[in-house]
């Protein structure tokens, strides 16, 4: 399954779209997320703080997250679903994103949209989401789901 994931990923031509699945993987199992369209996620980061982000306060410039999402239905049939990414900008890039730079990369490799980039307008619900946390636009898995 991560290999398809990474394959439909990856047609996109993002760097981070072929690179993610070497980061850091902070959950133990995919979780179902119900801010993602109810599809089951793996949390990966490139920043080790993300383990500790209710500490680490705002993540360093040049962080990024991904979250890959699947679908399974009711027959046990697997349908992938679209790429989730965070990267922290510089301070500036966006105030209305926090700074973040959110991406959605469909699972044909298609960009749906990306902050201050093509379709951006699209990518305003990420920011308005995640702008409702109080550590640095940030969410993290359910404690069941995280890695020890």
């Amino acid at each position: 399954m991560l290999e398809d994931l990474a394959k439909a990923y990856g047609k996109s031509g993002l760097a981070i779209a072929r690179d993610y699945q070497g980061w850091d993987l902070f959950s133990a199992a995919p979780y179902e997320s119900s801010t993602h369209g109810g599809r089951y996620v793996h949390n990966y980061s490139s920043e080790p703080a993300y383990g500790r982000f209710e500490e680490a306060g705002v993540m360093p410039v040049g962080a990024m997250m991904a979250k890959d999402s699947f679908t399974v239905s009711a027959k046990g049939e697997v349908e992938i679903g679209p790429l989730f990414i965070m990267e922290k900008m510089a301070s500036g890039f966006n105030p209305q994103s926090n700074d973040w730079r959110y991406t959605m990369v469909m699972p044909d490799g298609s960009i749906f949209g990306q902050t201050m980039g093509k379709a951006s307008d699209q990518m305003q619900f990420c920011a308005d989401c995640h702008l409702a946390t109080e550590t640095d636009s940030l969410f993290f898995m359910p404690e069941e789901a995280r890695a020890k």
